[in-house]
């Protein structure tokens, strides 16, 4: 339709102090303006000049209006000498001002660009001319060519739009991944990427001990027994001690450790883990395992607990390892999610000696969360599952929601799960290194 070429030209603008001028006139008019004329009366102090004019007027202006001769001095004082006079300074940004160019040329530029009024600057001139393809009429572009144009062939005769194929799709409402699932997924790969095996964690429902039993079945309300050499080492242990230990000293209580509850921890299924590996044939072989899933706990709602969550949990058996080994996973697997500010404290587990609770700092909060829970499995629990006495479990749990609110910057965990969460909050919630 239209045709068009540019030009590179050089536009000369006014400086801030280059439009005060032109709207207000320059220092030396003005320093002119105020004082009185010579023979009529009394001069006028600089002092006073400076009252009338203002200090940078009466400063720079003074010198200018002496120069051209506009002022002169009486006494202590100033006053005017010049009839009247034209302010060219005025004039000219003026002019500049309204045409961006200058007719007394580049001399009188200079001149402005010295005193700092104007500054130049590059710019781009179009010069616009009728194309090939001009009309003062536009022509209905056809978009799709359909069944009634290939019938009645009008087609012939259309004129139908270009394809523009850098042109953006209309975005489909196709669904997104939840943040959860993102950090999820992030988790399990660097679980791969330091050489952990997943551990399947199909069962939701586990016999009762005395901690933090709270959701229990009805029906069926209790477990099959266990294999019974098994059962009996746990049992015994538990009431006289043994592997170092002096045990709980209280009563087993046979019905309660074969009620049935949802899982609090994913730690029954490292546990079942262990025992197959004391049983493998072949002997003991070292391992690092982990699983992602769910657990149920009968606590308060807030803005950081939840009655439902998902645990992550790790394990790492072999000989020789320490709690120096475990605290080096936890930096190392918190690292590389970027997680730098970690914190680590004695804590008490009834499964592991020593243990240590981790806390991650997050901003959004501007406070210390507990993100975990560790510690090294104590023999009591483990040589009852035939392993032998020189192994060495490192286990942990690690909350995924924790983390995937620090990573968000979320501060309420009801806006990461729950009636409350934002469905666009979910589909613009931005990837993370899968």
């Amino acid at each position: 339709m239209i045709a068009y070429t540019t030009q590179e030209v050089m536009g000369t603008v006014l400086t801030p102090e280059g439009a005060q001028i032109a709207e207000l006139g320059s220092h030396e008019a003005r320093v002119w303006a105020a004082l009185p004329p010579k023979g009529s009366g009394p001069a006028m102090s600089i002092a006073e000049l400076k009252k009338a004019v203002g200090d940078e007027s009466a400063k720079i202006g003074q010198g200018r209006a002496f120069k051209s001769g506009w002022i002169g001095k009486e006494g202590d004082g100033f006053v005017k000498v010049a009839p009247t006079i034209t302010d060219a300074t005025q004039s000219e940004l003026k002019e500049i001002q309204s045409t961006g160019t200058l007719k007394a040329g580049d001399k009188a530029i200079n001149e402005l660009k010295k005193r700092k009024l104007v500054t130049q600057r590059k710019g781009l001139w179009f010069t616009v001319t009728k194309g090939p393809n001009f009309s003062t009429s536009i022509a209905k572009l056809e978009t799709d060519l359909t069944y009634d144009m290939l019938q009645s062939g009008s087609w012939k005769n259309s004129t139908f739009k270009q394809y523009n194929f850098e042109a953006e799709g209309t975005p489909t409402n196709g669904g997104a991944l939840h943040p959860l699932l993102k950090v999820r997924e992030e988790f399990r790969n660097i679980f791969f990427e330091m050489g952990f095996a997943e551990m399947p964690t199909s069962q939701f429902v586990e016999s009762a001990r005395d901690l933090q039993d709270t959701f229990y079945l009805s029906d069926p309300a209790e477990s099959h027994p266990p294999p019974t050499d098994y059962y009996e080492s746990v049992s015994r242990t538990h009431v006289e001690g043994g592997f170092g230990s002096i045990g709980y000293r209280a009563p087993w209580k046979d019905a309660d450790s074969r009620r049935l509850l949802l899982r609090t921890h994913t730690t029954a299924t490292s546990a079942r883990m262990l025992k197959a590996l004391a049983d493998r044939e072949g002997g003991f072989k070292p391992v690092k395992m982990f699983s992602i899933d769910r657990v149920f706990r009968n606590e308060a709602v807030d803005a950081t607990h939840l009655a439902e969550f998902h645990q992550v949990e790790g394990v790492v058996a072999d000989r020789g390892i320490t709690l120096g080994d475990l605290i080096g996973f936890m930096q190392t697997f918190f690292k590389k999610m970027g997680v730098d500010d970690l914190r680590f404290k004695p804590a008490y587990n009834p499964y592991t000696e020593p243990s240590l609770e981790i806390f991650a700092f997050h901003k959004g909060l501007n406070k210390w969360v507990e993100i975990g829970n560790s510690g090294m499995f104590r023999p009591e629990m483990l040589e009852p599952m035939g392993l032998p006495p020189d192994v060495r479990v490192l286990g942990w749990g690690l909350s995924l929601e924790r983390p995937t609110m620090i990573r968000y910057g979320i501060s309420n965990i009801r806006a990461l799960v729950g009636h409350k969460v934002s469905i666009e909050s979910v589909e613009k919630a931005a990837a993370v290194r899968f």
